[in-house]
């Protein structure tokens, strides 16, 4: 069975809770909630469930590493559940893009955000997949 891994980037703690900028932690509650499951298990520093759909493994994961550092949670993950990184999809919060906006990408450069960054070093390569969800700037908000 192939497994996929979707990761949702963010920072753990309740000071940053319901912020724009774990737009990505965000995305993978509202997941597990249409497909009526938790994130409960603990896992190299990461918050994961695992789901099969479609005849496919399903991993569900939001690294506890806080954002900028969310490659080593990641990179354990694929070695441990042994999953290419061409099967992995982040989804993180964009300020470039107007809000609500969505952004995919097959691969590519960090575009400056430090926790994509931090998953390329730590992969070794861009080769993996991005949801980018636009979060606008804060004089977009108000």
């Amino acid at each position: 069975m192939v497994g996929k891994l979707i990761v949702g980037l963010g920072n753990p703690g309740a000071e940053y809770q319901g912020t724009r900028h774990n737009l990505g932690f965000q995305v993978i509650d509202g997941l597990a909630t249409k497909l009526n499951i938790e994130l409960k298990k603990e896992k190299f520093k990461g918050l994961y469930t695992t789901h099969t759909y479609l005849n496919q493994r399903i991993i569900l994961l939001k690294p506890l590493t806080y954002m900028n550092n969310s490659g080593e949670c990641v990179r354990e993950f694929i070695n441990y559940f042994q999953i290419a990184s061409e099967n992995i999809l982040v989804i993180y919060d964009d300020l470039t893009l107007p809000l609500g906006s969505f952004r995919y990408r097959e691969q590519g450069s960090s575009g400056g955000h430090n926790g994509i960054k931090n998953i390329i070093e730590c992969l070794g390569t861009p080769r993996f997949k991005r949801l980018k969800v636009g979060i606008g700037s804060c004089s977009e908000i108000l």
